[in-house]
């Protein structure tokens, strides 16, 4: 079963975050849980987890990216 992950809101006023790195690349597997990408906001850096256990098939947003909340950014089976 294929998940889409989008851009998690991880605080009241955030609204967009740029993608500062990947830690895992297509093909990799992931646990939920476990730290997938890092990014930052206008206030904060951070991790996002994996939401799900799978293999990373696809990222579509590139590291550099500053993207809006809920933003499609990879796809996990």
């Amino acid at each position: 079963m294929s998940h889409e992950m989008c851009l998690p809101k991880l605080a009241m006023s955030m609204k967009e975050a740029t993608i500062i790195a990947w830690l895992k690349k297509e093909g990799d597997t992931v646990r939920r849980g476990e730290p997938l990408l890092q990014i930052e906001t206008d206030k904060a850096a951070g991790e996002v987890e994996s939401p799900v256990d799978g293999v990373v098939r696809e990222i579509l947003v590139e590291k550099g990216r500053t993207i809006p909340v809920e933003t499609p950014i990879a796809r996990i089976e």
